[in-house]
C-alpha cells in the first residue's frame, strides 16, 4: 500500500505557496466588493452634515425608476456590442494576416502594436481633434474628395457620437485582440493544414475545421477581457464626449462617476457599482459558456 503522506506534504506546500497570491487577490478584488456592497445599503442625510443612515435595498429599489441609468445601460451595451464585435473581426483578419511569412513581417508586427501602446487618453483627444467638425481632419478630407458638401457635427449628433467612439475603440483595441489570435494560430501545427490539403479541403474548410476550433480558448480569453474592458470605459468616453450630446454617449462609468464625485450619493453610486459589476461577471460567464459550446460543437463535427 502506497503512503499518502507525500501526495499530503506537496499538497500543503502547494497551498502554503498558494495563499500569498489569494491574499493580494482578496485585498485587491474580494474587499472593493464587499465594501460597495456595505456602502449600498446606506444614504446620506444632508440634514446632518451627509451622516448615513441605513436604507437596506432602498438604493437597489430607486434604479428601477431611474431613467438615466437604463439610458445609459443601453448607451454601454450598444457600444459595447458594436465595438467588441468589430474588433474581433478586425482582429481576426490581421491575425490571419500577421500569421502569413512575408518580408517585412516582424516590422508590421510592430507597427500593429503601436495603437495599443498609446494611452488612451492621448489617443482620445487626437481622435477628438479629428472630429471636430470645424478644423478637423476628417471633415477637410471628405470635403477635398466631394464626398460631402458640409462639415459634419460628428461629436455633436447623437448617433454620430457613438459611431466616432465606436470607430475610436475599434482602432485602439483591435491590435490587442490581433495580438492574442496571432499567439494562438502560431501554436498551430502547419502540418494539420497539410494534412487536410492532401484530402481536398479548400482553404475555408481548414480554416472552419482546424483554425476556428483550436482558436477558440484564445477567442474565448480575447472577448472576456474585451468585454469587461468595453464595459466599464471611461477615459475615452470622458475626454471624446463627456456623455454628451444630451446623454446619448454617457456610459454606466460615467453615471456612477457624477453620482459619486459630482452628486456625492456614495451610497446610490455603490449600488450601482454592485448591479454593474453583476450584470458584467453574468453576461460574461454566459457568453464563455456558449463560446466553450461552440467550440465543443465545432470539434464534434471534425
Amino acid at each position: 500500500m502506497i503512503s499518502s503522506k507525500p501526495t499530503t506534504q506537496r499538497s500543503f506546500e502547494g497551498w502554503i505557496l498558494v495563499i500569498p497570491a489569494l491574499l493580494l487577490l482578496a485585498l485587491v478584488f474580494a474587499y472593493p466588493i464587499a465594501r460597495a456592497f456595505w456602502l449600498s445599503l446606506f444614504t446620506e442625510n444632508l440634514g446632518t452634515r451627509l451622516q448615513p443612515v441605513f436604507a437596506g435595498l432602498g438604493n437597489f429599489g430607486r434604479m428601477a425608476g431611474d431613467g438615466r441609468f437604463w439610458q445609459s445601460l443601453q448607451n454601454t451595451g450598444v457600444f459595447t456590442l458594436l465595438s467588441v464585435t468589430l474588433e474581433m473581426l478586425l482582429g481576426t483578419t490581421i491575425a490571419l494576416v500577421l500569421n502569413q511569412s512575408f518580408r517585412g513581417r516582424g516590422a508590421l508586427r510592430a507597427i500593429v502594436l503601436l495603437p495599443w501602446a498609446l494611452p488612451t487618453a492621448v489617443m482620445a483627444l487626437a481622435w477628438t481633434w479629428i472630429f471636430n467638425d470645424q478644423y478637423g481632419v476628417l471633415n477637410d478630407v471628405l470635403l477635398r474628395l466631394g464626398l460631402v458638401h458640409s462639415s459634419i457635427n460628428w461629436l455633436g449628433e447623437p448617433s454620430l457620437a457613438m459611431l466616432s467612439l465606436v470607430v475610436a475603440d475599434v482602432w485602439k483595441t483591435t491590435p490587442f485582440i490581433s495580438i492574442i489570435l496571432l499567439a494562438g494560430l502560431q501554436s498551430i501545427s502547419p502540418d494539420l493544414y497539410e494534412a487536410h490539403a492532401i484530402d481536398g479541403a479548400s482553404p475555408w474548410q481548414s480554416f472552419r475545421k482546424i483554425t476556428l476550433p483550436l482558436l477558440m480558448p484564445q477567442i474565448l480569453i480575447a472577448l472576456v477581457f474585451r468585454f469587461a474592458q468595453a464595459f466599464g470605459l471611461f477615459d475615452l468616453v470622458q475626454v471624446m464626449t463627456g456623455g454628451g450630446p444630451g446623454g446619448s454617449t454617457e456610459t454606466v462609468s460615467l453615471y456612477i462617476y457624477a453620482t459619486i464625485m459630482r452628486y456625492l450619493d456614495f451610497g446610490y453610486g455603490a449600488a450601482l457599482v454592485v448591479v454593474t459589476f453583476s450584470l458584467l461577471v453574468t453576461v460574461v460567464s454566459l457568453a464563455a459558456r456558449l463560446l466553450r459550446k461552440s467550440a465543443n460543437l465545432l470539434l464534434s463535427d471534425e
